[in-house]
């Protein structure tokens, strides 16, 4: 059985941090711990996975029998943590993905849109372990949905709307040796778009609501 690429995601995840733990001898204190006015840089590989499932209708709301489904994408991010007090941080992650838009339904099943997005997520962190090896943490914020270079297929005019959504977010940061560090990160975004298709004759309001699954390695500054 395949798993979904979120679960192997998070599977590589478990075996990333079991292999940090293991990196440095548990008797000696080898890894810097991170204070106010710190920052912790890291390289990551994302999953954004969207929940979109909404009705396509016609303009005057009538159904049409299909749905939205919106690919999912896997791309490199950076993520930028400043730490506000020992205990306080704040993080913003910068990235791009590229999602596939289909209309699905009976027999239905053809690609209307190709999109990049960029939704940088800014949110506040609160650490209650600073100074341990695995230093979990949780946080809320924002994001901003710009979806650009958009390209049309199958004959398909397709509009999307940029707009602002909210996060919520829990991780860790796994120290290895000095100032590095193994990322683990998982977000869950809530953000709706209004989808325009061939003119508006066509529209979704789409709950695109996408997962965020990352894993990485960061460095203390």
């Amino acid at each position: 059985m395949r798993l979904p690429h979120s679960a192997r995601i998070a599977a590589l995840a478990a075996g990333l941090t079991l292999s940090a733990l293991t990196v440095a001898p548990a008797a000696a204190q080898d890894w810097q711990i991170a204070r106010k006015g710190d920052w912790i840089v890291t390289g990551r590989v994302t999953d954004i996975s969207s929940s979109a499932d909404d009705a396509i209708t016609t303009a005057a709301g009538g159904s049409t029998g299909l749905r939205v489904d919106v690919e999912h994408d896997i791309m490199p991010t950076l993520g930028f943590t400043y730490f506000l007090t020992d205990h306080v941080s704040v993080e913003a992650i910068l990235g791009a993905t590229r999602h596939e838009i289909r209309a699905e339904g009976g027999t239905t099943d053809v690609a209307v849109h190709e999109t990049w997005v960029l939704p940088p997520i800014v949110t506040l962190q609160y650490r209650p372990a600073p100074e341990a090896r695995v230093s979990p943490y949780v946080g809320a914020g924002l994001n901003y949905m710009l979806f650009f270079n958009g390209e049309d297929r199958n004959g398909f005019d397709v509009s999307l709307d940029d707009g602002l959504g909210y996060a919520l977010q829990a991780g860790a940061d796994v120290a290895v040796s000095g100032p590095w560090t193994v990322n683990l990160d998982v977000k869950k975004v809530w953000f709706n778009t209004d989808a325009s298709i061939n003119a508006g004759t066509l529209k979704s309001d789409v709950n695109l609501d996408p997962w965020v699954i990352s894993i990485g390695l960061g460095r203390k500054f």
